[in-house]
């Protein structure tokens, strides 16, 4: 499967997290993307100001080392696509 730096596809990836039990959310200010705990909240955030493509690329890391198991994921099309992702990013 090949990244495409796209609306869709930064959209697909946002579903993915908003199916996990992870929270995304996208703020303002000087940071890197990442991913932490709150009082046992899991939070990923995003740095809003970064271009589409960062917000891709951070999200895709995060995802990586979340290590997220696809059977968690009720929909099929999480699950496929969660392991498409994990083909993808082993190629890199």
């Amino acid at each position: 499967m090949a990244i495409k730096y796209t609306k869709h596809f930064l959209d697909k990836l946002e579903n993915l997290f908003a199916a996990s039990s992870y929270h995304l959310r996208y703020e303002k200010g000087n940071f890197k993307s990442g991913y932490c705990l709150l009082k046992e909240t899991k939070v990923v955030i995003i740095n809003k100001y970064f271009p589409l493509e960062g917000k891709i690329n951070a999200l895709l890391d995060i995802l990586v080392e979340l290590d997220l198991d696809p059977k968690e994921f009720k929909e099929k099309a999480n699950q496929d696509f969660l392991s498409e992702l994990r083909q993808t990013t082993l190629k890199f």
